[in-house]
Formats: C-alpha cells, structure tokens, sequence
C-alpha cells in the first residue's frame, strides 16, 4: 500500500510539471518553412491573448527575424523590420501598448517562446523570441508562452542564419531577410 501511495504522488508530481496544452496553436510561416507552437494559457494567459490578438490581425505579417544568435535565440514581432529603411531601430517596435509580465515557472527550453523585452519587467508588447538551446538564466525574468511542436529543422535553419555585427558589435544581423509570412492561430486539432 506504502509503495502504492509514492507511486501515485510521485506520478502526481511528475504530470503536474508538465505544460498543459492549449486549444489553439500558432503556426508561424517563414520564408524558411513553418513552426507550430502550443501556447501556454495555463501560466501566462495574458501574453496568450495578446499574441493571439495581434496574430488574427495580421500585426506579424510582413514582420522578420531581426536579431539571430546562434545556439541561444531568434527574435521576431518588431513591426518596423517591415520598412528596410527603418533597419537602424529594428528592435525598438512594438504595437503602441505594453503588458505586464507574467514570469512563471516553466523553464526556458530549446523551441520555447518568450516575450522579448527591455530591463523594465512590464516592457513586452509584440516583440518575441525562440530559444535555439535551454537557456535557465532566462527563467523566471521572461514571460515564456508556448513550445515548438513540429518544425525544428526551420528553428535549426533559421538559428543558423549567417550573420553581421550590428550597433554595440553584437554578431546578431540576419544577412539575409527571413521574413514571418504569417502567424495563425488555428484548433490544435487541426495540427
């Protein structure tokens, strides 16, 4: 009966640090291919609804990968990487409004996404980001908000994108434009 009881909290442990999955995914299509992400409603609902709000309404259309660095993350969502003549801000957009941070306990993983901010915890508004590899500094101080389900090669081909020194020598400039086509948010069962 003992070993019965530590089976059955043990197991209620174990599922219990699962991430429960959504209703909904998001799928991302790239130049490169595409990605489908679970969104995480459970933990941070909030950030859910407002990707999913600017999502249906075309916010990331046209957007690109702007900041890519190699074994640690890919960052997309600012709108003005859709203006080429606006390159010397990307990374500065965002949809004229910030949400509040919702720092929760699931951990940052490879194929994670994140909300992109700057040092003000409630400072995220479009702005996101993917994890190439674990990234436990992370955890805790960035609102994660889903997980990669299918497509990690276009996470590995995008994570592995040649690039150039930007403002401050940060080796982070796609030299080639990986552009977000789209992002849907469609039934999980679909998928």
């Amino acid at each position: 009966m003992k070993k019965l009881l530590i089976i059955i909290l043990l197991t209620g442990l174990f599922s219990a640090n699962l991430p429960a999955m959504s209703n909904e995914v998001a799928i991302i299509k790239t130049t490169e291919g595409e990605l489908v992400l679970s969104l995480w409603d459970d933990v941070a609902p909030k950030t859910v609804e407002n990707f999913k709000q600017l999502a249906k309404s075309g916010f990331y259309n046209g957007t690109a990968f702007h900041r890519i660095i190699k074994g640690f993350m890919i960052q997309g969502g600012d709108p003005l990487t859709k203006d080429t003549a606006q390159q010397h801000r990307w990374g500065t957009g965002d949809p004229g409004y910030k949400i509040k941070a919702e720092f929760n306990e699931r951990p940052h993983l490879r194929g994670v996404i994140s909300m992109a901010r700057s040092q003000h915890p409630d400072s995220a508004g479009s702005q996101f980001f993917i994890c190439l590899a674990p990234c436990p500094f992370l955890d805790r101080q960035y609102t994660g908000f889903g997980q990669l389900v299918k497509g990690d090669e276009v996470l590995e081909k995008i994570g592995n994108t040649p690039v150039t020194s930007r403002g401050g020598g940060e080796a982070s400039a796609p030299t080639k434009r990986v552009e977000i086509k789209s992002v849907e948010i469609v039934p999980a069962s679909e998928r």
